[in-house]
């Protein structure tokens, strides 16, 4: 049988027109494992090197000691250069420098977000840890979220996001002494990551994600990765990513989606994505919510929605959404992202339409409604009831013995509500009360306080102790939370039907002068500000010889 192979002319033609803008949308092509070039074939062949572009202000003596280990020095730099006065060089001028001459030095990641349950395996020892927002990530560490979702900034700035389920292994964090000059390598054992990788510097840099099917290198762009047991996928919204099996990547720019089959053929597939949605454009800051999202109708059904949070990169959400709208809602103060994508008939996401938008909600004084100020309720679980009167506000109700509120002695939880219990019963005893609301996270309004009195009686007054000191008696008995004061009476009878002394007293002790060898009888009672009061407590004999 004749083999007939495509010319490699024909083959470029075929990827130009690929590429091409009036290619229909979702269009596919299958390039198997045969007919794929390397991008990256010659590279291979040359010594690797790092070309660094003088800056204004920088000699070539500078550069050489900033960038090189100790074994080289700008006299070999210049020789491998072929350079021979360095007093020529100036602002522009490259510099070749082999890779292996580069002072290096690891440089962790850091986790700038977390949501859900993530866990850190340590590359040292294996144990594993809950990851939260700015923990280290060192060579050999694991990333493994479940439910969890988390953004990891490394030394550069650029960012990788890590959707739930999946697993990433940070293979290398490298620094090469100077900013932008980096070899991070990463792999995706499974799930799905978004990347937004810093420009690096020309020459010898490199961003590397490594899965079981494919492999994606960078030089700054956006993409989105995800793989598992069938294969890799691949969509590029930024710059360009040379991606593909190892060693027959292919150079896919932004707007296109590409796959690589984890079977043994190993086919790419590459894609134009659908376009990014026109979203109608909202008030550049939102006072209210819910606020609603719109965009235009487009021949897609279902579009996937993220939001992020603009300065941390937190992902606050993600969902797929039917229709043309979607409301804003339950966001704290701040500025986000919103992406919208389109999904192709595959299932894949398109190019994204990004929204950004400022939260600012103002929370506004609750109306009280009950109980009425000065009010008393016959129940240690009263009803409290308020109006909001903002937008998207949660409230509480907060409750203290004092009217400044330095010691809260219950409350309730925060709730979109209007209505609440006492997370605790209150005793019988005055009480004020009011409501605090907030929006947005920070924003926060409270009411004028109400008074409140629960009506019954204080608990019974118990005698600690009684102690004789010369003809000297101290009497102590036992706090009740909800008492102002305290009422003594001294009887020379059990019955206390002729009280020779009476005292209001704000203390848990008294001192008493008594006269030797008679018995007294002294008995307690607690009093509130308000008109409660307990029942007296047992009587105490005392007795001075």
């Amino acid at each position: 049988m004749t083999e007939y192979r495509l010319p490699a002319l024909a083959k470029v033609f075929l990827v130009l027109l690929l590429l091409a803008p009036g290619m229909p949308a979702w269009a596919e092509l299958s390039i198997t494992r045969g007919s794929a070039t390397t991008v990256t074939s010659s590279a291979n062949e040359a010594v690797p090197e790092w070309i660094y572009t003088l800056k204004s202000g920088e000699s070539f003596a500078e550069v050489a000691s900033d960038l090189l280990v100790k074994n080289y020095n700008a006299g070999r730099l210049l020789q491998y250069n072929a350079i021979q006065n360095p007093a020529t060089l100036g602002e522009g001028d490259r510099i070749r420098i082999p890779l292996s001459w580069l002072k290096r030095q690891p440089d962790p990641a850091r986790a700038t977000s977390v949501s859900g349950n993530v866990q850190l395996i340590s590359g040292i020892d294996g144990r594993k840890k809950i990851l939260t927002k700015n923990d280290l990530i060192r060579v050999g560490d694991e990333v493994l979220s479940g439910a969890g979702a988390a953004t990891i900034t490394l030394a550069d700035g650029s960012e990788v996001r890590l959707s739930p389920d999946s697993r990433l292994i940070f293979n290398r964090l490298t620094q090469y002494g100077k900013p932008g000059m980096v070899d991070t390598r990463l792999r995706l054992n499974r799930g799905e990551v978004h990347t937004r990788v810093k420009p690096v510097m020309e020459g010898g840099a490199r961003f590397e994600i490594e899965t079981p099917s494919a492999v994606a290198a960078v030089r700054g762009t956006a993409f989105s990765l995800q793989t598992g047991p069938e294969g890799t996928s691949l969509q590029v919204t930024k710059g360009v990513v040379d991606f593909g099996a190892p060693n027959q990547t292919h150079r896919i720019p932004a707007g296109f989606s590409a796959t690589v089959a984890s079977n043994n053929s190993r086919t790419l597939s590459i894609r134009r994505m659908p376009p990014a949605p026109e979203i109608n454009p909202l008030p550049p800051i939102l006072t209210q919510l819910p606020a609603e999202m719109t965009w235009k109708q487009s021949p897609a059904a279902n579009y996937r929605l993220d939001i992020f949070e603009t300065d941390s990169g937190r992902w606050v959400e993600s969902r797929e959404v039917n229709g043309s709208r979607f409301d804003i809602s339950r966001l704290d103060n701040g500025q986000y992202e919103i992406h919208l994508a389109a999904f192709d008939p595959q299932g894949m996401a398109g190019m994204p339409g990004i929204l950004p938008i400022e939260v600012d909600l103002q929370a506004r004084t609750a109306s009280l409604l009950a109980p009425e100020n000065k009010g008393s309720v016959n129940d240690d679980m009263p009803e409290f009831r308020w109006a909001l009167n903002g937008e998207n506000e949660v409230a509480r109700v907060e409750i203290a013995e004092d009217e400044a509120f330095r010691n809260l002695v219950a409350t309730s939880e925060w709730a979109p509500e209007t209505t609440a219990l006492p997370s605790r019963p209150l005793s019988p005893g005055q009480y004020y009360w009011r409501v605090v609301t907030e929006a947005g996270g920070n924003s926060v309004a409270t009411t004028q306080p109400r008074k409140l009195i629960v009506t019954g009686t204080l608990p019974p007054v118990r005698i600690i102790s009684i102690n004789y000191i010369d003809s000297q008696v101290r009497v102590f008995w036992e706090k009740v939370d909800t008492a102002a004061n305290y009422r003594m009476q001294l009887a020379e009878e059990p019955g206390f039907n002729n009280i020779i002394k009476e005292a209001t007293l704000p203390e848990t002790t008294a001192a008493l002068r008594l006269i030797p060898g008679r018995r007294y009888f002294v008995r307690l009672k607690a009093l509130s500000d308000g008109p409660l009061q307990s029942r007296w407590g047992p009587g105490r004999e005392l007795y001075l010889e």
